[in-house]
């Protein structure tokens, strides 16, 4: 008779290590799909931060281009706003507004201001905003990858029971906004 207890203890006490297990590797996944975003917004701030310097080089040059200026202004509000509540949609939303009137304003500048084209304070500017783009698109790249990891780890038998018995909700992939879709138009 005793043998049959040792055998519950066993059976209890994997079940306990399986769940035990299942919640700390959810735990980790989503611990890392939380860091990826952090990254993203380590990318968005500083792009985010370049732009007014951007601009106000760009101000002493291009008087009139105002409306794309009013434009950046308008996206960094947005993304702002959106990053306080932690709205990745709105993010991305206003992530791709800020790519969009950023590609024309350096196609405008380089069209009509050859002169701050060489300047070296906005070929560095340039090149800083670049490189952080790229960095953008892969950190981008990396938060969807390590979602899609999260979410499938969490949607499989048996995590789902565990993941739902303790609350883990599916991450959101960053999504480009309906502007990302459509080339930047360029009109002088």
């Amino acid at each position: 008779m005793w043998w049959i207890w040792l055998i519950v203890v066993v059976v209890i006490v994997a079940i306990i290590i399986l769940v035990v297990s299942l919640y700390n590797r959810l735990v980790k996944e989503r611990n890392k799909t939380r860091n990826a975003w952090s990254q993203i917004e380590v990318q968005l701030k500083k792009r985010f931060d370049l732009i007014p310097n951007l601009c106000e080089t760009v101000k002493g040059y291009a008087a009139h281009e105002s409306g794309i200026l009013q434009q950046f202004a308008q996206a960094r509000a947005n993304y702002q706003k959106a990053s306080e509540s932690q709205d990745i949609p709105g993010m991305a939303e206003a992530d791709a507004k800020l790519s969009k009137a950023f590609n024309i304003l350096v196609n405008a500048v380089h069209e009509q201001y050859p002169e701050l084209k060489a300047n070296a304070n906005f070929q560095e500017m340039q090149t800083t905003l670049k490189d952080t783009e790229e960095k953008i698109a892969y950190a981008r790249q990396f938060y969807n990858d390590i979602v899609l990891k999260y979410n499938n780890m969490r949607e499989v038998f048996p995590n789902v029971l565990i993941a739902n018995m303790f609350g883990f909700k599916p991450a959101e992939f960053f999504k480009a906004g309906d502007e990302a879709k459509d080339a930047p138009k360029i009109s002088f």
